[in-house]
Protein backbone atom coordinates (compact mmCIF):
# COMPACT_ATOMS: atom_id res chain seq x y z
CA UNK A 1 0.00 0.00 0.00
CA UNK A 2 1.55 3.15 -0.78
CA UNK A 3 1.37 5.76 1.50
CA UNK A 4 1.50 9.97 0.14
CA UNK A 5 4.03 11.98 1.95
CA UNK A 6 2.84 12.83 5.38
CA UNK A 7 5.16 16.21 5.19
CA UNK A 8 2.19 17.46 2.55
CA UNK A 9 -1.12 19.02 3.11
CA UNK A 10 -3.82 16.25 2.65
CA UNK A 11 -5.14 16.17 -0.90
CA UNK A 12 -8.80 16.80 -0.23
CA UNK A 13 -9.94 19.49 1.22
CA UNK A 14 -11.36 19.56 4.49
CA UNK A 15 -14.99 20.27 3.61
CA UNK A 16 -14.94 17.55 1.39
CA UNK A 17 -13.99 15.39 3.75
CA UNK A 18 -16.36 17.19 6.80
CA UNK A 19 -19.36 16.03 4.12
CA UNK A 20 -18.05 12.86 3.51
CA UNK A 21 -18.03 12.00 6.90
CA UNK A 22 -21.56 13.72 7.36
CA UNK A 23 -23.00 12.02 5.09
CA UNK A 24 -21.74 8.78 6.57
CA UNK A 25 -23.25 9.20 9.52
CA UNK A 26 -26.30 9.75 7.94
CA UNK A 27 -26.99 6.88 6.12
CA UNK A 28 -25.83 5.17 9.23
CA UNK A 29 -28.77 6.79 11.17
CA UNK A 30 -26.16 7.79 13.53
CA UNK A 31 -26.96 11.87 14.81
CA UNK A 32 -25.14 13.92 17.06
CA UNK A 33 -25.50 13.52 20.67
CA UNK A 34 -24.41 17.13 22.10
CA UNK A 35 -24.60 16.35 25.78
CA UNK A 36 -21.97 13.15 25.25
CA UNK A 37 -19.94 14.18 21.72
CA UNK A 38 -18.44 17.46 23.75
CA UNK A 39 -15.77 14.67 25.71
CA UNK A 40 -14.65 13.18 22.43
CA UNK A 41 -11.89 14.84 20.75
CA UNK A 42 -9.62 13.85 17.95
CA UNK A 43 -6.67 13.58 19.94
CA UNK A 44 -8.26 10.96 22.05
CA UNK A 45 -9.31 8.72 19.74
CA UNK A 46 -6.03 8.89 18.21
CA UNK A 47 -4.47 7.94 21.63
CA UNK A 48 -6.58 5.03 21.34
CA UNK A 49 -5.94 3.83 17.87
CA UNK A 50 -2.06 3.90 19.39
CA UNK A 51 -3.10 1.87 22.40
CA UNK A 52 -4.40 -0.87 20.30
CA UNK A 53 -1.59 -0.70 17.70
CA UNK A 54 0.75 -1.45 20.88
CA UNK A 55 -1.63 -3.98 22.47
CA UNK A 56 -2.20 -5.88 19.06
CA UNK A 57 1.74 -6.57 18.96
CA UNK A 58 1.94 -7.15 22.65
CA UNK A 59 -0.62 -9.80 22.04
CA UNK A 60 0.82 -11.69 19.29
CA UNK A 61 4.13 -11.67 20.93
CA UNK A 62 2.30 -13.27 23.76
CA UNK A 63 0.21 -15.63 21.57
CA UNK A 64 -3.10 -14.69 22.17
CA UNK A 65 -3.99 -14.82 18.99
CA UNK A 66 -8.17 -13.68 19.31
CA UNK A 67 -6.96 -10.46 21.30
CA UNK A 68 -4.35 -9.50 18.88
CA UNK A 69 -7.02 -9.56 15.82
CA UNK A 70 -9.24 -7.37 17.90
CA UNK A 71 -6.86 -4.86 18.78
CA UNK A 72 -5.73 -4.68 14.83
CA UNK A 73 -9.24 -4.15 14.01
CA UNK A 74 -9.54 -1.36 17.03
CA UNK A 75 -6.10 0.39 15.58
CA UNK A 76 -8.46 0.83 12.33
CA UNK A 77 -11.69 1.56 14.12
CA UNK A 78 -10.35 4.40 16.50
CA UNK A 79 -8.31 5.99 13.53
CA UNK A 80 -11.66 6.13 11.67
CA UNK A 81 -13.37 8.11 14.77
CA UNK A 82 -10.37 10.26 15.48
CA UNK A 83 -10.96 11.67 11.94
CA UNK A 84 -14.72 11.56 11.99
CA UNK A 85 -14.32 13.81 14.88
CA UNK A 86 -11.21 16.13 13.30
CA UNK A 87 -13.98 16.61 10.43
CA UNK A 88 -17.35 17.07 12.78
CA UNK A 89 -18.79 13.77 13.16
CA UNK A 90 -19.14 11.61 15.97
CA UNK A 91 -19.16 7.94 15.54
CA UNK A 92 -21.69 6.61 18.26
CA UNK A 93 -22.69 3.05 16.40
CA UNK A 94 -20.34 0.40 15.03
CA UNK A 95 -22.30 0.46 12.12
CA UNK A 96 -21.17 4.23 11.23
CA UNK A 97 -17.14 2.90 11.38
CA UNK A 98 -17.77 1.23 8.19
CA UNK A 99 -19.71 3.84 6.33
CA UNK A 100 -17.10 6.33 7.11
CA UNK A 101 -14.28 4.17 5.99
CA UNK A 102 -16.43 3.81 2.98
CA UNK A 103 -17.51 7.64 2.93
CA UNK A 104 -13.93 8.20 2.58
CA UNK A 105 -12.40 5.40 0.27
CA UNK A 106 -15.19 7.37 -2.13
CA UNK A 107 -13.32 10.68 -2.14
CA UNK A 108 -9.72 9.46 -4.09
CA UNK A 109 -12.60 6.89 -6.12
CA UNK A 110 -13.99 10.48 -7.43
CA UNK A 111 -10.79 11.92 -7.74
CA UNK A 112 -10.15 8.80 -10.18
CA UNK A 113 -7.66 7.58 -8.21
CA UNK A 114 -9.62 3.63 -8.08
CA UNK A 115 -6.15 2.34 -6.66
CA UNK A 116 -6.24 3.99 -3.22
CA UNK A 117 -10.04 3.56 -2.83
CA UNK A 118 -9.38 0.01 -3.59
CA UNK A 119 -6.49 -0.25 -1.06
CA UNK A 120 -8.76 1.35 1.79
CA UNK A 121 -11.76 -0.82 1.22
CA UNK A 122 -9.32 -4.09 0.85
CA UNK A 123 -7.16 -2.79 3.96
CA UNK A 124 -10.86 -2.39 5.73
CA UNK A 125 -12.30 -5.39 5.21
CA UNK A 126 -8.86 -7.07 6.27
CA UNK A 127 -9.85 -5.20 9.44
CA UNK A 128 -12.93 -6.71 10.10
CA UNK A 129 -12.05 -9.81 9.68
CA UNK A 130 -9.84 -9.35 12.52
CA UNK A 131 -12.69 -7.97 14.34
CA UNK A 132 -14.60 -11.38 13.77
CA UNK A 133 -11.67 -13.35 14.41
CA UNK A 134 -12.04 -12.15 17.76
CA UNK A 135 -14.95 -14.28 18.32
CA UNK A 136 -14.11 -17.43 15.67
CA UNK A 137 -10.24 -17.71 16.67
CA UNK A 138 -9.58 -19.43 13.90
CA UNK A 139 -7.15 -17.27 11.91
CA UNK A 140 -3.01 -18.76 11.95
CA UNK A 141 -0.57 -16.20 13.51
CA UNK A 142 0.92 -15.44 9.78
CA UNK A 143 -2.29 -14.23 8.55
CA UNK A 144 -2.77 -12.30 11.94
CA UNK A 145 0.28 -10.62 11.89
CA UNK A 146 0.18 -9.96 8.03
CA UNK A 147 -3.36 -8.17 8.93
CA UNK A 148 -2.09 -6.27 11.36
CA UNK A 149 0.58 -4.99 8.93
CA UNK A 150 -2.17 -4.29 6.64
CA UNK A 151 -4.55 -2.73 9.34
CA UNK A 152 -1.49 -0.52 10.43
CA UNK A 153 -0.51 0.71 6.99
CA UNK A 154 -4.11 1.25 6.82
CA UNK A 155 -4.18 3.87 9.67
CA UNK A 156 -1.21 5.57 8.07
CA UNK A 157 -3.20 5.84 4.86
CA UNK A 158 -6.15 7.09 6.61
CA UNK A 159 -4.21 9.68 8.25
CA UNK A 160 -1.79 10.68 5.55
CA UNK A 161 -4.85 11.15 3.30
CA UNK A 162 -7.74 12.92 5.84
CA UNK A 163 -5.69 14.37 8.42
CA UNK A 164 -4.23 18.21 8.17
CA UNK A 165 -0.55 17.75 7.46
CA UNK A 166 -0.83 14.07 6.87
CA UNK A 167 -0.15 13.16 10.47
CA UNK A 168 -1.89 11.89 13.59
CA UNK A 169 -1.45 14.44 16.80
CA UNK A 170 1.04 13.08 18.87
CA UNK A 171 -0.42 11.48 22.36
Amino acid sequence: MTTPNPNTATPYAAADIAAAVARALRNADDPPQPGEDVFRSPVKYAALAQNFRNGAWRHLDEGDLPQASNKAWGLVAETVKAIAVQHGGVIHKHRSILEVAWGLARLPQNAGDAATARAITNAFSIARAQHANFYEDDLPDDVILAALIQCEELSELLYALFWPNGAPPAP
